[in-house]
């Protein structure tokens, strides 16, 4: 049986290790990176054009809308009709089906699949796939998905992936945001990190902030608040995703007050105080060092 052809553009922490599992399950995979990076069993290409030239699938792993819209203006001229197109960046809902558009006139099929699962979940190829895009599109998808992820969810049309991607963060946004808050009042208050963890994770405060991603280090499993806050999710990658959260409830009149209160409290925290670079979950020691009316 022929190896299936992969164009990969875009192998940053994200896309390398994605690529690398492909190419680890026998697909020839052709990658391109602006910063020339590289992934392991993944061929360099000198252009993104290059990296899809004979592709029979194409993947992306781009940082936002702008530059999705201009990778697929470069590479569509160079994809056959059939071609699955898989793109896996978080962008807003506009571009998402705008390159829709673009592709079914080039009768290249095309699925909006953001994740949820990090650099670990990449890594391990444990991650979660919403995706947007036709019931066959999403059919022919399958396959990479059980191979990159644990879960690929169909959640409807061109840009239903990037709807639900928008919204999950929100959640996690504003949940973290709690999270570490309630972290904060219980320090103060001069209760055990471990005894309010104990509680919380067992009751109603119970969240994935909290159990899986707990931000006070040395309780609950391991994650970035163990390791001084190095990123697994980078702060200022969530202030980007609830900004497109924002967006589109702008878009679509829809009243969002704890986003949008997430939104500012990241915004000042990556842009004002000293959050980029850290993990989103770094919010902990920034409530602890800081009174009522700081």
């Amino acid at each position: 049986m022929t190896q299936k052809a992969v164009g990969f553009i875009g192998l940053g922490n994200m896309g390398a290790p994605m690529a690398a599992n492909l190419a680890a399950a026998g697909y020839r995979v052709t990658g391109f990176d602006t910063a020339g990076t590289t992934a392991a069993g993944v061929t360099n290409a000198a252009t993104a054009q290059e990296a899809v030239q004979d592709a029979d699938i194409v993947i992306t792993m781009l940082p936002d809308g702008k530059i999705l819209r201009a990778v697929a203006e470069q590479i569509l001229p160079s994809l056959r009709p059939g071609t699955l197109f898989v793109d896996c960046s978080t962008v807003d809902v506009d571009s998402a089906r705008a390159v829709a558009e673009q592709t079914a006139g080039a009768a290249v099929l095309f699925v909006d699949a953001p994740v949820s699962g990090g650099i670990g979940g990449a890594t391990a190829g444990t991650l979660t796939f919403m995706s947007g895009g036709s019931a066959e599109a999403f059919a022919q998808a399958q396959a990479l998905f059980d191979i990159m992820g644990q879960k690929a969810v169909h959640c409807g049309e061109a840009g239903a992936g990037q709807a639900a991607k928008i919204c999950n963060n929100m959640i996690l946004g504003a949940t973290m945001i709690a999270t570490c808050e309630a972290f904060a009042l219980a320090d103060k208050l001069g209760l055990d990190r471990q005894k309010m963890f104990d509680v919380a994770s067992t009751s109603s405060g119970y969240s994935w902030s909290m159990n899986a991603y707990c931000p006070a280090p040395g309780v609950g499993p391991q994650s970035p608040a163990d390791n001084d806050y190095k990123p697994g999710f980078a702060a200022e990658l969530m202030l980007k995703d609830l900004g497109l959260s924002q967006q589109a409830a702008e878009a679509v009149d829809a009243d969002t007050p704890m986003g949008a209160a997430a939104l500012e409290l990241y915004r000042r925290f990556v842009e004002l105080e000293d959050g980029r670079g850290k993990d989103f979950s770094a919010m902990l020691p920034r409530f602890s060092a800081r009174g009522r009316d700081s």
